[in-house]
């Protein structure tokens, strides 16, 4: 079986330092490069162990195993798949061994020879480093010719996070990075998907994501794109027209804002913030918009989130209320919550998120001043996070981020 790499996939797939860590772009390729890792060494030492590690265990369903079984089956190799115990047998060749990085004190209870990380640096810093210490401690096996047991590393690159803390300000022998940008894989992704990431991503976040750079994501403001007289609107709420309300549940803290379209660009005209809970938001509106059909974007966490003295959950109490209610059924990623903003804050030269400073200054001073803190996530000590997060959820709900979607080639990566 012949199989086609790009430069960067080769030498991470044939690396022999005991830590090469991939740190790529989207779409350059990290997820083949790591499967077809796995395998060759797999098939190198066949009576040891590779084990495969990813965040969580959907991810291990939806992406570890297809991506396996299809390699698998391409290259000809017989399988025997164990989904309840999270392993796949190969036929004379031994075992991949899958477990999710979300609870590192569960790494336990096995030994492996050389193992396999995606997407280590999306996890919380502390957890990164939590899991990275299991991992290698279970990377023990004796290999036949006495060659170091490795455990390679494949990640975007998500900041001044434990992959550049370990790799880079601390090295050391053994660990090694290869850098591989979205344009070295360009001949195998679908046409414009390089362009649909320049038109999605702000401009600070292209480094990290086109080229594999590692980029401060911490500091500066979360919408830096945001300009208070170049977003700035006029508009104001028409009678009888409908009104789109993002909302943010906190007992105490609740907020809400009131946007309209114009034409299918939101314009958010007014704000409520610091409202007791969910029965009093739900009067205020009434109130306040009486006459108006009211569309309610809200946190999905309400579901099962109790508002004070209500039996019910804040979801079912805005139906009760005669509220249209449009929820997803979890949240979206805080980060692509962001990005959704971002891109409708300016893109391409088009500003489409419009907010009236005089009825909304909250939500314009959220928008100007939240930074993000140490861990890489929006700040919420300084209370700027509660009305922005209830604008976001209306944008994250009605202008999604689709990621451009990628083609699975035989032997290519995607």
């Amino acid at each position: 079986m012949r199989v086609e790499l790009t430069g960067p996939q080769y030498d991470f797939v044939t690396a022999t330092d005991r830590f090469p860590a991939l740190v790529a772009g989207f779409g350059a390729g990290k997820t083949h490069a790591a499967v077809t890792r796995a395998i060759v060494l797999k098939l190198q030492y066949p009576r040891q162990n590779v084990a495969y590690y990813l965040p969580t265990y959907d991810l291990v369903t939806t992406i570890a195993f297809p991506r396996f079984i299809e390699t698998l089956e391409a290259w000809g190799l017989r399988y025997k798949q164990n989904k309840n115990d999270k392993m796949l047998h190969v036929e004379g060749a031994g075992s991949f061994i899958f477990r999710t990085m979300d609870a590192p004190e569960r790494i336990i209870g096995y030994e492996v020879a050389d193992s396999l990380v995606d997407e280590l640096d999306t996890l919380p810093e502390d957890k990164a480093r939590d899991a990275w210490n299991k991992i290698i401690s279970r990377n023990r096996q004796k290999k036949p010719d006495g060659s170091v047991n490795t455990v390679g590393v494949a990640t975007t690159p998500e900041g001044y996070r434990f992959v550049y803390d370990r790799w880079v300000r601390q090295g050391g022998p053994g660990y090694r990075i290869i850098k591989a940008s979205t344009l070295s894989n360009a001949a195998n992704l679908p046409e414009g998907y390089i362009d649909s990431l320049r038109a999605t991503y702000p401009s600070q976040l292209l480094a990290a994501y086109l080229d594999g750079e590692f980029v401060n994501l911490v500091a500066g403001s979360v919408y830096p794109e945001f300009d208070r007289a170049l977003n700035a609107s006029a508009e104001r709420i028409q009678p009888g027209e409908a009104l789109h309300v993002g909302m943010d549940f906190n007992v105490g803290k609740m907020s809400a804002v009131v946007h309209v379209l114009r034409g299918d660009d939101p314009h958010a005209v007014k704000e409520y913030t610091g409202v007791l809970d969910t029965p009093a938001m739900i009067a205020l509106l009434k109130r306040e918009h009486e006459g108006h059909r009211i569309l309610v974007y809200p946190d999905a966490s309400g579901a099962s989130r109790k508002s004070n003295n209500a039996s019910e959950s804040d979801l079912a109490l805005l139906r009760a209320a005669g509220f249209g209610v449009r929820v997803n059924p979890a949240n979206p990623r805080v980060k692509d919550r962001v990005l959704a903003v971002n891109k409708m804050i300016h893109s391409e030269g088009v500003r489409r998120y419009r907010v009236n400073p005089e009825t909304c200054p909250e939500l314009v001073e959220s928008l100007e001043k939240q930074a993000y803190d140490k861990h890489g996530e929006p700040d919420k000590a300084g209370g700027l996070d509660h009305v922005v997060d209830a604008a976001g959820y209306f944008i994250a709900y009605r202008y999604p981020i689709r990621k451009p979607a990628t083609v699975i080639k035989l032997g290519f990566a995607t």
